[in-house]
């Protein structure tokens, strides 16, 4: 049961975060995108950039969230990224950008936290 919970909880957060970007006029092209290497929560377009969108969502303190994006974590959305783009040609020649949104969930209210470029990779 509890792993529901927290199943739910994310999920809440991910919808959380896609109606913040869409409020700021993101175009979200997909959502939980799945590849051999690993998932990325929200794919958009932001003002000609593609942004690749890991979303955090925790009942303790936004470090927390933004500290358990990992170094192998980090790497398996640069590949998936990359896989990513290779099905998506037309979109190859785009900027792209690897952000962060950490949505903290408190008692009595959420905070939502939207780092931009919040770590950067090679392909």
């Amino acid at each position: 049961m509890i792993i529901n919970e927290i199943k739910q909880i994310g999920e809440r957060g991910e919808r959380q975060a896609k109606d913040f970007l869409i409020s700021n006029n993101y175009k979200i092209l997909e959502t939980n995108f799945h590849s051999p290497y690993g998932e990325i929560d929200i794919i958009a377009v932001d003002r000609g950039t593609l942004v690749f969108i890991e979303v955090k969502t925790r009942s303790s303190d936004l470090e927390s969230a933004l500290n358990s994006i990992s170094i192998s974590k980090r790497k398996k959305i640069s590949k998936t990224a990359d896989y990513f783009l290779s099905k998506n040609h037309n979109l190859e020649d785009m900027f792209t950008r690897f952000d962060v949104i950490a949505i903290l969930k408190g008692n009595t209210h959420t905070s939502l936290k939207h780092i931009k470029e919040a770590f950067v990779t090679t392909f």
